[in-house]
């Protein structure tokens, strides 16, 4: 399956960019939440945030906070909201993050799901638990 995010990348399919350095490339999001919703890709075909390699992750991040401040601005908004999906809802299968300006009342309710509660401390410790045992097996914690 050919990646559009690839494309645009290479220069190969129309988008409308608005930052570029050696590895990270970002432009409008084609069907944005808000006017002004980017989009913050890898040059490099990675499928998930998990793909990316640690070298790559403080200068990718770093251009995702300064697109946060940037649309903020250039937008008059409020604020930003800034996820990436890694793999459910992730439409297009390269890893992206989303910068999407926010204002007060703008109709998006924090995440765009429903929240909830551990039933009970004993549950969210097991929760917690299990992640940490993963975390300091894989070395990162």
């Amino acid at each position: 399956m050919e990646c559009v995010f690839c494309h645009i990348v290479r220069g190969e399919a129309a988008a409308h960019l608005v930052y570029e350095d050696r590895a990270v490339v970002a432009f409008l999001d084609a069907r944005p939440l808000f006017e002004g919703h980017v989009l913050v890709v890898p040059r490099e075909h990675l499928p998930t945030l998990t793909d990316l390699p640690p070298q790559l992750l403080g200068p990718y991040y770093a251009v995702v906070r300064r697109l946060a401040g940037a649309v903020q601005t250039a937008m008059g908004a409020e604020g930003s909201f800034v996820a990436a999906n890694n793999r459910v809802s992730q439409s297009v299968p390269h890893f992206h993050t989303h910068v999407v300006p926010r204002r007060r009342k703008d109709g998006l309710r924090g995440f765009f799901w429903p929240r909830g509660r551990y039933p009970d401390a004993a549950r969210a410790a097991e929760v917690a638990r299990r992640v940490r045992e993963v975390v300091s097996a894989d070395g990162a914690g």
